[in-house]
């Protein structure tokens, strides 16, 4: 990369045809405007001239690539220490797993219960695919499913988004039959003495082992997240040390950054390292004046990986249009390249729509009908006077255009799935609650972002950094603004990639805010955006590149103190994983219930339920459908203060045979107001001061119920069988 000083009047000029506009390779240290052959005549660089030298095949790599010799070592250095920290972020996150759960020393049903809630859901279609006798069979079990939402048959690939554990379980059948066919050993197993008179279990440790090879992808996948982490830094300041400030940041705030270590089947854990890809791409495609149809393709491909596996996926993109536009405004992104990236967003989503089997909320989601008005809009202003089209007025008109497109597809699909959003965001600035509002709500990481999330940026100098860097950034922004002559266009290769992530920036601070769980998209965004503290085209003012390098290790001096005390405590988080009342519950499900016996009860009980017993269940955690909230609505309603015989019609209705009842769910709350009948008493106020029906069936289930299996968490509802006319 070379980065050249313009001076302030002459920025009005149109670029001259004479610069060398070629992609360059972004990984090469810049310099000055002067070209300077470093190494050049030493033993190592004239044996990567020489195509008979002791690395022929170097040379042929380079001279595809079209690279110097010092800028192909530079290239070769950036991604050996990108490696080492994609290493590093592996072992990290595998050592942080298997120090709190003592992972490899479970058995296979403890591997399965720790994989709560929404975990064991996801988990239970990789176990279901592996354990069919072909893929393709497993593959139309689960395009085919009859026990998730029993007694409805659903496509799962379709509402879950399950294309890793599709991706994962056809890999592992290939491994497994592989080291079958040559003989090999793929797991190690030996007999675990679990003392307090429990029996002793096998556990196993291997690749072979189902729930091992599961979580070791998804580490390796955020392993190689790290290795982009660093090449993004490095490619957005222009040195390799922004990238390894990229990294550190992350280390030292990784409690912050991410959760994969503690929840590896999460839909984030597949999807955000290829939102990182993407942005890494798009980075790229903003300070290209022509980006190449390879470069697109990339960007669409990468696009298309991170909204597959997850659906939150389009609410993230919706932030990254919507910043892109600002830019365009603005007059950073011209109307050309505008256009390319909203086709391209355009074509990855319809891929997706064909993709999940046409999964209604991606039409009917404010990305979609966002992609549709801003093309709309940067159309109609292509063809008149652009004096016209103000940046306020492109501004409202997309907004109200975009809640109006999106309100009628809603309506034209009758898609309501992601009716509870609008709700939650509502309830954030209203006094607005209902059932499925407070579901969401009272947990923390839906509420509001806690004061202590900005203190601990603050001790590692992460947010201080990012207010400077964002600060110098602005500065050079009104700079532009004020020495601009209007009716020119600005030089949106110079600024246009520090006004995109800037804005991001501001769109992921809102979201955090509003959404502490969505800090997860924020923390790493920050640790890119501090990498710009060694970026010459933003801190050159400060002297020569040893002073800048001195600024630079002086301040990560200063963040390791506290860096290295969150990373020891992270390293300090020792424990073993054990639930011997779920253990018993689920040993008597599958020793005690037909296969066909059909189970109601809370979210996360009912993920284990199906993943380790395979019974049908009516509930689960997955909370996104519509249809599911009012059946867990209903099943959550023996947790309400309505009489039994409501419940148990409800039940009964649903063709439910057994209840799981949680006293625990019956008193417990996270902050007043959030005990299950509290909720209840906001849906259902003529029974608010009754006793709970919990309550009452925890004492005696009786004549309604009756109890067939209890320990000191779970007690077993028998649900009387209803009468054909009653179902």
């Amino acid at each position: 990369m070379v980065v050249k000083t313009r001076k302030q009047n002459v920025k009005d000029q149109p670029p001259q045809p004479n610069v060398d506009d070629r992609d360059r390779s972004p990984f090469v240290s810049p310099g000055t405007g002067k070209s300077r052959r470093a190494g050049k005549g030493t033993p190592f660089n004239s044996l990567l001239h020489n195509k008979n030298g002791l690395f022929p095949g170097f040379s042929f790599i380079r001279s595809k690539l079209g690279l110097t010799p010092s800028a192909f070592v530079k290239l070769g250095i950036t991604l050996v220490l990108a490696a080492l920290a994609g290493y590093l972020h592996w072992y990290h996150l595998s050592r942080l797993f298997e120090n709190d759960r003592h992972f490899s020393h479970l058995s296979g049903l403890e591997k399965e219960m720790a994989f709560r809630t929404e975990m064991g859901l996801y988990y239970s279609y990789f176990k279901t695919i592996i354990e069919a006798p072909t893929f393709l069979n497993g593959l139309y079990l689960v395009m085919n499913d009859r026990l998730t939402e029993y007694p409805l048959v659903i496509n799962t690939l379709k509402r879950f988004n399950l294309y890793p554990e599709v991706v994962l379980a056809s890999w592992y059948r290939i491994y497994t039959d592989i080291m079958e066919f040559f003989g090999l050993p793929t797991k190690m197993c030996w007999s675990i003495n679990r003392g307090e008179g429990m029996a002793a279990v096998d556990g196993c440790e291997g690749m072979g082992d189902p729930a091992y090879f599961y979580v070791t992808f998804v580490f390796l996948l955020n392993g190689l997240m790290m290795s982009l982490f660093f090449i993004y830094g490095t490619y957005l300041s222009g040195s390799r040390l922004g990238g390894m400030v990229t990294v550190l940041c992350f280390f030292f705030n990784h409690g912050e950054s991410t959760r994969v270590m503690w929840t590896p089947p999460l839909r984030e854990s597949f999807s955000y390292p290829f939102l990182v890809l993407q942005m890494l791409l798009l980075t790229h495609i903003l300070r290209t004046r022509n980006p190449s149809k390879k470069a697109m393709w990339a960007l669409a491909i990468s696009n298309l990986c991170f909204m597959l596996p997850w659906q939150f996926a389009q609410f993230v993109l919706l932030t990254q249009v919507a910043s892109l536009f600002a830019s365009y405004i603005l007059g950073y992104i011209s109307p050309t390249k505008m256009q390319s990236l909203l086709v391209t967003h355009m074509i990855t989503l319809a891929v997706c729509f064909v993709l999940m089997f046409g999964n209604s909320m991606l039409l009917t989601s404010f990305y979609a009908s966002s992609l549709v008005s801003i093309w709309k809009t940067a159309s109609v202003c292509l063809l008149v006077d652009l004096s016209v089209c103000s940046q306020v007025m492109q501004g409202l008109v997309c907004v109200v255009s975009t809640v109006i497109l999106k309100f009628m597809l809603s309506a034209v699909f009758g898609a309501s799935d992601d009716a509870h959003i609008s709700s939650l965001i509502k309830s954030k600035f209203t006094s607005y609650k209902d059932f499925d509002t407070m579901m969401y709500t009272c947990a923390a990481e839906f509420d509001f972002m806690e004061i202590e999330t900005p203190l601990r940026y603050i001790k590692t100098l992460l947010l201080p950094i990012n207010m400077l860097v964002v600060a110098v950034i602005a500065g050079r922004v009104k700079t532009s603004f004020v020495c601009h002559t209007p009716g020119t266009p600005h030089n949106p290769l110079l600024e246009n990639k520090l006004v995109y992530h800037s804005l991001q920036l501001i769109a992921f601070v809102v979201l955090a805010m509003l959404i502490m769980r969505l800090k997860l998209f924020l923390t790493p965004h920050m640790c890119i955006m501090a990498s710009l503290i060694c970026s010459k085209q933003l801190f050159g003012w400060i002297g020569e590149k040893f002073k800048l390098h001195v600024m630079v290790f002086g301040i990560l001096s200063i963040m390791a103190m506290q860096g290295a005390a969150n990373l020891q405590a992270q390293w300090g988080i020792m424990g073993e994983f054990s639930n011997l009342p779920q253990e018993q519950l689920l040993d008597w499900i599958r020793d005690n219930t037909p296969p066909n016996s059909v189970f109601a009860g809370a979210m996360p009980t009912m993920a284990s339920v199906k993943l380790s017993a395979g019974r049908p269940i009516v509930n689960h955690p997955h909370y996104e459908d519509a249809g599911l909230r009012e059946r867990t609505k209903l099943v959550y309603a023996m947790y309400s203060r309505k009489s039994a015989e409501v419940v148990k019609r409800n039940l009964m209705q649903m063709e439910v045979d057994y209840f799981v009842l949680e006293d625990s769910w019956c008193t417990r709350r996270s902050r007043p107001g959030c005990s299950m009948p509290e909720i209840w008493d906001v849906e259902d106020p003529q029974n608010a001061g009754k006793v709970p029906l919990c309550t009452l069936m925890s004492r005696d289930s009786r004549p309604h119920f009756a109890t067939v299996f209890h320990n000191n968490v779970y007690k077993v509802l028998k649900v009387p069988k209803a009468s054909k006319e009653l179902r």
